[in-house]
């Protein structure tokens, strides 16, 4: 049987290390800020909007939100994130996705300047990753990879299966265990055999957004499973893992909801308080 890897609680350990952090940023003078753009009225982007600035006031960061129409268009939005760049009193930009469908999302968030990409999706935050150099890591790979580390396994050497190849968390997922010297597999959606390679992963990642697409005879004994799927069936919430059965297997798997939910938000907030703290030390 797996052993349960609690998201909700390790967060919990990161906020307790943001806190005294803030507390140092605001004895010298510099209180936190993330500023938060929402344009239309998506509920669910609503729902995560509230989510992060509620996380962000119960650990000493302030938020502003800029909510706009979701008619705007697209130039209007870029000369509020230019605006924002510029304001030393923020130092983190969230641009909660999606966007309208009659605006680009890359020429949006390239808009952001590097050093306040929190969310990690500007080019050069990808380039860094890319190359191991230092920048934003995107929010859910790097609570992913926190999750892993969690457990005490090494990741070195490793096989590690990565299920998805999304820009958000496929793609930086993999570049992270790769620059942790795991051996790296990303499958997808036109991946033939699907279950013969995740079955050789000693860490398989599961986000294709697919319903309990991984069973249990595509897991390899004491596999740690990380499910980043969040799918609503009947009511209820359920990840790309089909939890029950690939528990009995796994060696460590994260439930769904509270495995990689709550460390996402907990990186978007440590990734905020970096950015404040660039500014004094930059």
């Amino acid at each position: 049987m797996a052993k349960l890897i609690d998201g909700k609680a390790i967060a919990k350990s990161i906020y307790d290390n943001i806190n005294l952090r803030v507390r140092e940023l605001r004895s010298k003078g510099v209180i936190p800020k993330l500023a938060v753009v929402l344009v239309g009225d998506d509920p669910a982007s609503r729902l995560y909007v509230n989510s992060k600035e509620k996380r962000a006031r119960e650990n000493g960061i302030e938020t502003e939100e800029y909510h706009l129409d979701g008619s705007v268009a697209e130039a209007q939005v870029t000369e509020l994130i230019k605006k924002l760049n510029v304001d030393d009193t923020v130092h983190g930009i969230l641009v909660q996705l999606p966007l309208p469908k009659h605006m680009d999302k890359q020429r949006v968030l390239s808009c952001i300047s590097p050093d306040k990409d929190v969310d990690g999706l500007h080019a050069v935050n990808a380039g860094a990753l890319m190359t191991g150099s230092r920048g934003f890591i995107p929010c859910t790979p790097k609570g992913i990879l926190h999750l892993v580390k969690s457990t005490g396994i090494d990741v070195s050497g490793k096989r590690c299966t990565v299920v998805g190849r999304s820009s958000l968390v496929g793609k930086p997922a993999a570049l992270l265990m790769l620059n942790s010297d795991a051996t790296v597999t990303v499958c997808h959606s036109r991946t033939a055999d699907l279950g013969s390679i995740t079955k050789e992963a000693d860490i398989l990642i599961c986000a294709a957004g697919r319903p309990r697409l991984i069973t249990a005879d595509m897991v390899k004994p004491g596999a740690v499973v990380i499910d980043v799927g969040q799918n609503k069936i009947d009511g209820k919430w359920c990840g790309d893992v089909d939890f029950e059965p690939v528990e009995k297997i796994a060696g460590y798997i994260t439930p769904v909801p509270g495995g990689v939910g709550p460390m996402t938000i907990a990186m978007l907030m440590q990734n905020t308080v970096e950015a404040a703290e660039n500014t004094i030390v930059g």
